[in-house]
């Protein structure tokens, strides 16, 4: 697959098809959760159980992710590693959309281009961020031009589907009834996960992403999502 620039990358492209974009790094700044909020939250979690751990085991049971690390700490503790994790991404969800709401994070200075885009293709937001935490992002900042909106499920289900895999991508065409085009992100996974799903991959360049080197080629690189619109837009008069 060759790499091209919006210039040259316009495709003509069947009516049916959309245009779905990653969250984090690309339509909200900053490339994702702060790790801080895991760990509070883990502390909430402690707190309503009203246990107590060992310093050893934090470091397990922190992280975002649902490893096998956590699941051995769960045992430890003898509580259900599933029903633990599940328990304290509710709580992540809680301090992640509070800190929002306080304006810890904005949009990206080029997110005004998704209303001009909405006018020549149907656009959707898939995100590996907590499903809540992305419908918040949406009503606060008042995101309507998305017909479909959806970040992953809470808990170890949801953890194992998040991208690279395609499973909220392939949801995001059935529900929007579409057959191909772009999805919009801002990391190597985004860019695989778009290729499992059958849709071309639009890698953006931030900041915190200027210097990434990729194994994978997508479709289009692009440094703003104003380029989408040449892209989507019918060149007809």
């Amino acid at each position: 697959m060759t790499t091209q620039t919006t210039a040259d990358a316009r495709i003509d492209r069947p009516t049916d098809d959309v245009v779905l974009f990653d969250m984090d790094g690309v339509i909200l700044e900053g490339h994702g959760t702060d790790s801080i909020v895991h760990s509070r939250a883990l502390d909430d979690v402690l707190q309503a159980r009203e246990m107590e751990i060992e310093d050893d085991l934090r470091p397990a049971l922190e992280t975002y992710e649902y490893t096998d690390a956590f699941v051995s700490a769960c045992e430890t503790l003898e509580v259900d590693p599933a029903a633990f994790y599940t328990e304290r991404e509710h709580r992540s969800v809680k301090r992640s959309v509070e800190r929002l709401a306080a304006g810890s994070r904005g949009l990206c200075p080029d997110a005004d281009a998704l209303d001009r885009l909405s006018d020549h293709v149907t656009i959707g937001l898939v995100s590996n961020n907590y499903d809540p935490t992305v419908e918040f992002v949406v009503d606060h900042f008042r995101l309507d031009a998305f017909d479909f909106v959806r970040g992953r499920d809470l808990g170890p289900d949801g953890f194992h589907r998040r991208k690279p895999e395609p499973h909220y991508l392939n949801e995001a065409l059935d529900a929007l009834d579409a057959t191909g085009g772009y999805y919009v992100g801002d990391r190597e996974t985004d860019v695989i996960a778009a290729e499992n799903a059958g849709l071309d991959p639009v890698f953006i360049r931030r900041d915190h992403n200027a210097e990434t080197a990729l194994d994978v080629e997508p479709t289009v690189e692009i440094g703003s999502l104003k380029e989408l619109l040449s892209l989507v837009a019918d060149p007809s008069p």
